[in-house]
């Protein structure tokens, strides 16, 4: 069944610092703004902690809705965010879902779930902060559904692998059957530590984007 904005809760409401998000309107000078604020926390969380920030400045908008597509988030009643960063790719997720869906947003930077938290005024929006080594116990803790889609802007690239094989597995026993996983990462690093749990990725490349970026996608049996 699809929503018409009539039906939408009142969704991606967010402000930054007093600017409107880019899909709020607003004048130009404003959402320019709005953005070159992101753009300089995402730098800063990421020359802060390099090994936990995928990339030096937030996804562009034809990479959240490849991932849109790719996560098939319009049809989920349950979406799990690894790593939101400043909250870009979130309400991207938010615009394309259902009225009676959940996004759960796990951050482990405090700045970025503070942010998060204060930006995005959304019903259907849930931040937590901490691992995404726990996801299955923030599900439980918020009595949310198996999840239809997990994605991931971790960069399991640069954490220790112990982790990585943790966060891999966790996110496969989480899952819903027929379920998917999507990563968009700088390098193939996921797919050895998601494959023995997950079977085979379909791999894209997504080139609107800065830096150009892996997608992942594994769909659970």
């Amino acid at each position: 069944m699809r929503h018409g904005p009539q039906a939408r809760p009142r969704a991606t409401a967010a402000r930054i610092d007093g600017a409107p998000d880019l899909r709020l309107g607003g004048s130009p000078a404003r959402r320019l703004f709005a953005a070159a604020r992101d753009d300089i926390a995402f730098l800063k969380g990421f020359l802060q902690h390099p090994d936990q920030v995928g990339s030096v400045i937030p996804s562009s908008s034809f990479l959240e809705q490849r991932l849109v597509r790719c996560a098939q988030v319009a049809s989920a009643r349950c979406v799990v965010e690894l790593g939101p960063g400043t909250g870009g790719t979130s309400r991207a997720f938010l615009d394309a879902m259902r009225i009676d869906a959940t996004l759960l947003a796990i951050e482990l930077s405090p700045t970025f779930h503070a942010r998060i938290s204060s930006a995005i005024d959304d019903a259907r929006f849930m931040a937590q902060l901490g691992s995404a080594e726990h996801i299955a116990e923030f599900l439980a803790a918020r009595r949310l559904p198996a999840p239809d889609a997990v994605i991931s802007g971790i960069p399991f690239s640069t954490m220790p692998a112990d982790v990585a094989g943790r966060i891999a597995q966790a996110i496969a026993k989480v899952l819903a059957p027929g379920g998917r996983f999507v990563a968009y990462q700088l390098r193939a690093h996921v797919s050895d530590y998601a494959t023995p749990y997950l079977g085979p990725a379909r791999q894209q490349w997504e080139m609107l984007n800065i830096p150009p970026v892996r997608v992942f996608t594994w769909t659970k049996a």
